[in-house]
């Protein structure tokens, strides 16, 4: 179940772990570790966040949605960059 964005787990966040859908080949994708990257430093804007309890703090947990690769595919083209598209 996904969280709301909690500043105060934010604050404890000393491990952070990123799921991509089988058709990215679990992050393997050209801009997948790029776009991963972006999602954990805005991770409000992320579809589907989950905060772990972790001995020591928290694991930000970002399961990546459609929605985040449409939004980050759509920045991307406005920027013209290249797109990395799922395996066939």
């Amino acid at each position: 179940m996904a969280d709301q964005f909690d500043p105060y787990r934010e604050a404890l966040v000393v491990e952070v772990d990123t799921r991509w859908p089988e058709e990215y080949d679990n992050g393997r994708s050209p801009r997948c570790p790029e776009w991963a990257q972006y999602l954990h430093e805005h991770p409000e804007e992320a579809s589907h966040l989950e905060y772990v309890r972790l001995p020591t703090g928290f694991c930000r947990r970002i399961v990546v949605t459609k929605n985040d690769i449409q939004r980050m595919e759509k920045s991307c083209s406005m920027q013209g960059l290249t797109v990395p598209r799922p395996k066939p």
